[in-house]
């Protein structure tokens, strides 16, 4: 194992003022300055949740005040955690979450990246602050401050599951909880599955069975109302075909292929690859590498995916960054810092010619459609950046413990 060099302090207070930069920047923008009615929409969405809750109101029907009007979209166990929420004034709840997105956030940007950081020896701490502010300046965590989204609490859950950093909790019960709370994370439990992780599989089947029959127990009306219709209903989300939807779907309405089958066929292709490149990650003992296969396939074959729920690049620039894929990492970093589908959106309504094309804008398509696009491509990137060589493990555990050979 490589002995690293202790950093001296005035690199920590460098790497401290470094990494405060950009988080003040993003609280300043859209939390300071943004107006009320734009102001963390989606928290208020779950906050409303949480006051229908307490006053008896029925939680599918309620909307967020005008101009919004947003329905909320999530199971009912999410309303009853929301409660929390409704308890404390809007203000309040708004900045304990943006500030909690960054803690959370810094946590795992310190578990993803700090062995990579630590190549740069005693300056690894103004390396990791370095990361942590180009992770910062993603699109979809961006996205994710300004709305008020639930986005990166979700994805720490599930990574904390299958890293085997539950503690005492029994491994599955947090994929289940995330699964519970937002219906995508459960494509981790099918790929528990297909990896033959039997009892972590059905801890988190269970998992998430047991809290959604709580769920059923204390609001059975919200539960037939959320089962029984607004789950069938995609269009509560918004518009499917918008630029913001870069998933599988969203993608083949922007191309007028409204096709239940072709999108179901697509759906099956992907989760065939994405999974069987999770697989041969897990078998290998590269965790980064298979979390972010299995967090793709999620947002690809889900009926919408917004820009927001695109946070699990970070775990992809996490995984090249463990196998020195240096300008590879830089290139995607570089393409989700940039507002490439609103680019192509802009441009498609104003009715521009691509460059060099002569039949019409399918170019500006490509460019509008350009996350979901580059997420299927970064399937192929996983699978191309995986090593051959397994990766020493301490123990089933925890098996990002030990160094590896492309490490040292």
């Amino acid at each position: 194992m490589t002995v690293v060099a202790r950093p001296t302090r005035w690199i920590w207070a460098l790497a401290v003022v470094v990494a405060l930069i950009r988080p003040v920047m993003l609280i300043n923008h859209f939390v300071v300055e943004n107006p009320p009615t734009r102001w963390l929409v989606d928290l208020e969405v779950y906050r409303n949740a949480g006051i229908s809750n307490l006053i008896g109101r029925p939680v599918y029907d309620a909307l967020t005040p005008p101009p919004q009007l947003l329905p909320f979209t999530y199971p009912p166990i999410a309303s009853i955690f929301a409660i929390l929420l409704a308890l404390i004034p809007f203000t309040l709840a708004g900045w304990l979450w943006t500030l909690a997105q960054f803690a959370v956030l810094a946590v795992l940007v310190w578990w993803l990246f700090r062995e990579p950081a630590q190549r740069c020896g005693r300056w690894w701490p103004l390396a990791l602050a370095g990361i942590w502010t180009a992770v910062c300046c993603l699109q979809p965590v961006g996205d994710g401050i300004k709305f008020g989204q639930v986005d990166i609490f979700l994805m720490a859950l599930v990574l904390l599951d299958l890293g085997g950093r539950t503690g005492r909790i029994p491994r599955g019960v947090l994929i289940g909880l995330a699964t519970s709370i937002k219906l995508t994370p459960g494509i981790f439990i099918v790929h528990l599955v297909v990896t033959r992780q039997w009892r972590a599989a059905a801890t988190a089947a269970g998992s998430a069975a047991g809290f959604t029959l709580v769920s059923w127990v204390l609001l059975p009306s919200a539960s037939f109302a959320f089962w029984g219709g607004a789950l069938q209903d995609p269009d509560r989300l918004g518009l499917n075909d918008g630029t913001s939807n870069q998933s599988l779907r969203g993608m083949l309405l922007r191309a007028h292929w409204d096709s239940t089958v072709l999108w179901l066929v697509l759906v099956l292709i992907v989760m065939v690859i994405g999974l069987g490149i999770a697989r041969r990650a897990h078998h290998k003992g590269w965790l980064w590498h298979e979390a972010a296969a299995v967090g793709l396939v999620g947002v690809l074959i889900s009926p919408v995916s917004w820009i927001h729920h695109f946070v699990w690049v970070i775990v992809v620039l996490a995984a090249l960054l463990q196998v020195r894929k240096l300008l590879v990492a830089a290139i995607v970093w570089a393409l989700f810092t940039m507002p490439l589908p609103w680019w192509g959106q802009w441009r498609l309504e104003q009715g521009l010619d691509f460059p060099a094309s002569s039949s019409g804008n399918p170019g500006w398509q490509l460019l509008n459609d350009s996350y979901g696009l580059i997420a299927v491509l970064l399937l192929g990137v996983l699978a191309w950046s995986l090593p051959a060589v397994r990766r020493r493990v301490a123990t089933p555990d925890s098996p990002q413990e030990a160094p590896s050979a492309v490490s040292r």
